[in-house]
């Protein structure tokens, strides 16, 4: 299930888990150096109908972290996956603030990486997003979009700073959104 999970190969991944009910959905790869779980390949990988699959298993561990720290939804943020990243952000137990081994959160990984539309949905989402703490160089978000010259983030993220219910509204004019996004609707699509 792993390879076919990285090579975005749905229908293996589907037929595997309907005709293996006990096979371990967050078995980690030891044999590589991350050791990733299929989650963190198709979030990667950007491969979004497998990602609202596995996100649909019960026992499906969203924020299973790999041995440096990241989870799946950090691992679409620092890709710049935005379709990936929409997805996690509509399942509650997604925890969109958990830092990896060094500290830096999903929010700081989209920003560094200059994924501002990563960054834009998840300020859409109406979690609470952690901008770091003022001044320190490694939290300070503020701080590393202007340093990095991320003119447009800095931008972002200071008028979400200030203003974050209108900086919000204006996020989610701007990326069209008006309504509810339903996984199961996406899951029917998917055949």
């Amino acid at each position: 299930m792993y390879s076919a999970a990285n090579e975005g190969d749905l229908a293996t991944v589907k037929f595997l888990l309907e005709t293996n009910p006990g096979l371990n959905i967050n078995w980690q790869s030891k044999e590589e150096k991350m050791s990733w779980t299929a989650l963190h390949r198709a979030c990667s990988n950007g491969h979004d109908g497998l990602v609202a699959l596995l996100l649909a298993h019960p026992d499906i561990d969203v924020n299973q972290r790999d041995i440096h720290g990241n989870t799946p939804f950090r691992s679409a943020c620092t890709k710049g996956r935005w379709t990936c990243v929409r997805l996690l952000l509509r399942d509650s137990r997604v925890m969109v603030n958990v830092p990896d081994v060094p500290g830096s959160t999903p929010l700081r990984g989209a920003v560094f990486h200059r994924h501002l539309l990563v960054v834009k949905w998840m300020i859409a989402s109406g979690r609470r997003l952690d901008l770091g703490i003022p001044g320190d160089k490694r939290s300070d978000l503020i701080a590393v979009a202007r340093t990095e010259g991320i003119s447009e983030a800095y931008s972002l993220l200071t008028g979400f700073r200030d203003t974050p219910d209108q900086v919000r509204e204006e996020v989610k004019q701007e990326l069209k959104i008006s309504g509810q996004y339903d996984v199961i609707t996406f899951l029917r699509g998917l055949g």
